[in-house]
């Protein structure tokens, strides 16, 4: 691998990582901001607990050394999520300022996701 596509990933996983744990923790505290962003968006606020949780746990996964299989769910749990999250943000009729953080973590998701080292890869060679 690249010194530069390393350096790339690192970066790119740090702040998915940063930006993932910091969004599990808030809506694991259900703080009073991220309950009534949920409800605008039409959807119950118990998803918070469940959202929180995956987060927490896709960093992990994605940041512990080994384990290529569960990192692959992990980044498809996030691109799910800020793909989720960005279009329910366009479709409520949000600005690109309301969007704009489930954007970035979905941008950071594919380019973490597309520059992981082979080490963090499922062995397609059968």
């Amino acid at each position: 691998m690249a010194k530069s596509n390393k350096i790339i990933y690192w970066v790119a996983t740090a702040w998915l990582a940063l930006g993932m744990l910091s969004t599990g923790i808030v809506q694991l505290l259900k703080m009073e901001e991220e309950a009534d962003n949920i409800t605008k968006l039409g959807y119950p606020p118990y998803l918070l607990s469940l959202l929180g949780i995956w987060k927490i746990l896709g960093v992990v996964a994605v940041l512990i050394p080994k384990f290529p299989l569960l990192k692959e769910w992990a980044y498809a749990g996030f691109f799910f999520a800020m793909s989720g999250a960005t279009f329910s943000r366009m479709a409520a009729g949000d600005s690109l300022n309301e969007a704009f953080p489930s954007l970035l973590l979905l941008i950071l998701t594919v380019v973490s996701w597309y520059f992981r080292p082979a080490d963090r890869k499922i062995n397609s060679a059968t």
